[in-house]
């Protein structure tokens, strides 16, 4: 394990989340982070980088929906292919997130004097 906490397993599980992602659908780095149990989304992005070639890597945005400045032109066109729209380089996460995945969040109760 490096200083990353990079371990064979943990790119697995990295790999089986961006797997999963249908087409048509997109996550978030910190998305795929907490459903695979990496420590940060950066570690997420620097798996794609390294072992990410064969995944759906286009379907993992930034949390603000923009694409990978380096890669913009292609994962635009790969989204688009899929039925995934954006404005300019952004990707509304509310309507293409694959909300499915993700742990559902209890709402806060508000006390009277909320």
């Amino acid at each position: 394990m490096g200083s990353w906490g990079m371990d064979e397993a943990l790119v697995e599980r990295v790999r089986a989340v961006v797997l999963d992602i249908p087409s048509g659908r997109v996550l978030a780095y910190g998305d795929v982070a907490e459903l695979a149990g990496a420590p940060s989304p950066r570690l997420v992005g620097r798996i794609l980088a390294e072992d990410g070639h064969d995944l759906p890597w286009h379907r993992v945005l930034r949390s603000d929906g923009s694409v990978a400045t380096h890669l913009a032109h292609e994962q635009l066109e790969r989204l688009r292919a899929e039925g995934v729209l954006a404005d300019g380089e952004r990707v509304d996460m509310r309507r293409y997130r694959w909300a499915e995945a993700l742990p559902q969040r209890e709402e806060p109760q508000l006390g009277l004097w909320d």
